[in-house]
């Protein structure tokens, strides 16, 4: 049977299993029985702009509810906010109706512990068990609690916006940016009041763009995926830079003051080397995935800072920063993880730490992000019908295996499939943009012809 959990929380489109309201509640309820104690019963819910949010949550709060949980909703919010908020209020855990970057026809459920933290693959199991046995009760004495009393309550929490700021600007204390002028992409998403008042907070001066979310309009050509808009913004005004964020805030795609894009991993690198000379960077240590690109480790190399590799997704980036002892890691996809300031990934505040490293240098991030050289990459997700392992798909490890010949040490290529669709993603880097597309393109190819969808 598929499972419920992907690299990133339970995803699917909206009113199809498993993403409906039945489910929903039986996800509710199964949260309920897991997480909570005699001394601590709130769940937080928070929730992104897409349509098919407020069925969901409403249908996850009646679940946690029947089991004595209560519910308490935040409402519009970006992912960290409830991390952050979870933690504030002693909850048991925490909620994210979102689907992220996806289209607004797709939604999903991010679950945190009481801490912050997102859940560990063992833990996802055990949960995905009680979702599936709650999802098969019958509706005749559905209820564990034997008396009305023990049914928990749904309550909005007014102030978590205002909370969620408060800890940002507590958590970069010093920072001002006064003088500065930014573009923020809000996505149309959970940070289109978020960041703008977070960043005015701060003293910058602001232009804010696809910040009117109507249910379907969210990661419409906007945000962290489409950030054509985003430079164009920052040349016109003249702005020392632009951040675009994605539908649920937990990630950011950067924007220098000549309008050039910064990958992930340039952003990460400067952000090493500011926390370094800050005394910030414990063990000199930087955790990134195997899809970082070669140009990270050898910029980082070069400034006496060891990078360790992960797998794809936040979580196992995650997990090796802490058996490591790493308070610095993130993905080139935008996903930064700041382990001194947050428990999760928060990309309005990996703008602020970006923005504190041009202070601290007093340099202009085209300059900052000039430390790192970017390796030719090349990414293509092509549709799949099925997943099986790559390794064991002649066609494409025969192809696979003849590109790495050819590229030797000077480049390199990665395979694997995406956690939330049918999708398979080839990446290759090599020593050319010509020729590294080429050879991306014949491995595509290849996996269209083998297993494509038709």
């Amino acid at each position: 049977m598929k499972r419920l959990f992907g690299t990133d929380g339970i995803r699917g489109v909206a009113n199809l299993h498993p993403m409906t309201p039945e489910m929903a509640v039986a996800i509710g309820r199964a949260i309920a029985a897991y997480f909570r104690t005699d001394s601590s019963r709130r769940v937080v819910i928070g929730k992104d702009t897409r349509i098919s949010c407020d069925m969901l949550e409403c249908a996850l709060a009646a679940g946690l509810s029947s089991m004595g949980a209560d519910a308490c909703l935040c409402g519009v919010i970006p992912t960290p906010g409830v991390a952050a908020i979870a933690a504030r209020l002693g909850a048991c855990a925490g909620i994210v109706v979102s689907a992220s970057h996806n289209p607004y026809a797709d939604n999903g459920i991010k679950v945190f512990d009481g801490n912050g933290f997102k859940l560990s693959e063992s833990v996802e199991q055990v949960l995905e068990e009680r979702i599936l046995k709650e999802s098969q009760r019958s509706c005749v004495g559905y209820g564990s609690p034997s008396n009305s009393s023990a049914v928990g309550r749904c309550d909005a929490i007014m102030d978590a916006l205002d909370y969620y700021g408060d800890f940002l600007v507590n958590v970069v204390p010093d920072l001002s940016l006064d003088g500065l002028r930014l573009v923020l992409d809000c996505s149309h998403g959970a940070t289109f009041q978020a960041a703008p008042d977070v960043f005015s907070r701060f003293g910058a001066e602001i232009f804010v763009l696809s910040d009117k979310p109507d249910g379907v309009n969210i990661n419409d050509g906007c945000g962290s995926q489409h950030p054509a808009a985003l430079r164009k913004a920052v040349l016109k005004h003249k702005a020392h830079a632009g951040f675009a964020f994605d539908g649920d805030g937990d990630r950011v795609i950067s924007v220098d003051e000549t309008g050039r894009v910064l990958t992930g991993d340039q952003a990460l690198a400067v952000c090493a080397v500011h926390m370094k000379q800050a005394g910030r960077l414990v063990g000199n240590r930087v955790v990134a995935t195997v899809m970082s690109n070669m140009g990270l480790k050898i910029a980082l190399k070069k400034q006496g800072i060891h990078l360790s590799l992960a797998q794809v997704g936040d979580r196992y980036v995650m997990e090796m920063m802490k058996s490591e002892g790493a308070v610095l890691g993130g993905e080139d996809s935008g996903h930064t993880l700041f382990l001194d300031r947050h428990t999760t990934g928060d990309g309005i505040l990996s703008a602020l730490q970006l923005l504190e490293a041009m202070r601290s240098a007093s340099k202009p991030i085209s300059e900052l992000a000039g430390i790192m050289s970017v390796f030719p990459q090349i990414l293509i997700n092509v549709p799949v019908s099925e997943k099986p392992d790559i390794a064991t798909v002649a066609g494409i490890q025969d192809m696979v295996e003849q590109v790495e010949t050819r590229l030797g040490d000077e480049g390199r290529v990665l395979i694997r499939y995406s956690g939330t669709q049918l999708l398979c993603r080839v990446m290759v880097e090599g020593p050319s943009q010509k020729e590294t597309r080429t050879f991306a393109e014949q491995i595509a190819e290849k996996v269209r012809v083998s297993i494509g969808k038709a």
